[in-house]
């Protein structure tokens, strides 16, 4: 009996932020799903019409949507295989003894704490900018005719900023992950002879794997959704070059004033984003479970 009415008076506790984060979520969602229905321009906002699935068809088969969905895709993976493979590399220095490795790795980390709208200002005024920019400097001393990067090759540009942003978060991901390696491990695997490449392949990798996985399931989360370096550095352009599918949303809402084919696209956004996610929670339960 006090089990259960511990029970209940635990349930009725948290009842309130329950409910809170119910409605959160639920009210903004219903209305999204709602407008996504409606033929509804903010220029004519006191005219709505029912008109069912149009915006979806119209989203669904906008040539835009497939533009979108193909750069979102190469910025997740791109942005994917910077932070591994550099945050496994970054790793593996920092673990290592030497000088100043306190400084370095508070150093290493503190790009993950900048705003991404700062980072993307410092990236596009400081490193890209065709004039006056460090890269055009280094090219100018190299004899070299300076690129104007988010012109010519702005979806590339934005996976490098959004790389220097997330490495941070794979190097501390992995960094802790690798200071949990059985030693002993490593030491019988140099005394039967294995060189630190072999050392890296089998004893390593393995051990990292499942950090690994941690580090691909939260940052595609996040990188699904990847909006303010592509508003202050491109704004989606040249074209839909740079634009995903969370920008594309963004010009059909508030840039088109089309809230009903803006919900639509949010909608089917949300949905794919909980696609990804189900998989990626379905790779990790067998990654762990093995």
């Amino acid at each position: 009996m006090a089990t259960a009415h511990s029970r209940s008076v635990a349930r009725f506790m948290i009842s309130p932020a329950v409910l809170l984060l119910l409605g959160w979520m639920i009210i903004p969602l219903s209305l999204t799903i709602y407008f996504s229905f409606l033929s509804y321009n903010l220029l004519t906002p006191g005219m709505h019409e029912w008109i069912g699935f149009m915006n979806y068809q119209f989203f669904l088969t906008d040539p835009a949507f497939f533009e979108a969905m193909k750069n979102t895709l190469l910025l997740v993976g791109g942005v994917l295989l910077i932070t591994i493979f550099g945050g496994v590399g970054l790793a593996l220095v920092l673990d290592l003894p030497f000088w100043g490795q306190g400084i370095v790795r508070v150093l290493v980390i503190a790009p993950f704490f900048v705003m991404p709208t700062v980072s993307a200002l410092v990236w596009k005024n400081m490193f890209m900018n065709p004039v006056n920019g460090l890269f055009a400097h280094a090219a100018k001393f190299l004899a070299l005719e300076p690129i104007d990067f988010l012109a010519h090759a702005p979806l590339l540009s934005i996976i490098l900023i959004v790389a220097w942003q997330w490495l941070p978060f794979a190097t501390l991901i992995l960094l802790t992950a690798l200071q949990s390696v059985d030693q002993e491990q490593l030491e019988a695997a140099e005394m039967d002879g294995a060189g630190p490449l072999k050392r890296f392949i089998y004893v390593v990798l393995p051990h990292l794997a499942r950090a690994i996985t941690v580090v691909i399931l939260i940052q595609t989360i996040f990188l699904l959704s990847i909006f303010a370096e592509i508003l202050v550095t491109t704004n989606g352009g040249p074209g839909y070059a740079s634009t995903n599918l969370t920008f594309l949303v963004y010009a059909q809402s508030l840039l088109q004033f089309d809230v009903g084919g803006g919900s639509a696209g949010g909608i089917v956004a949300v949905i794919l984003a909980n696609i990804v996610a189900i998989f990626l929670m379905r790779m990790i339960g067998k990654n762990l479970e093995a």
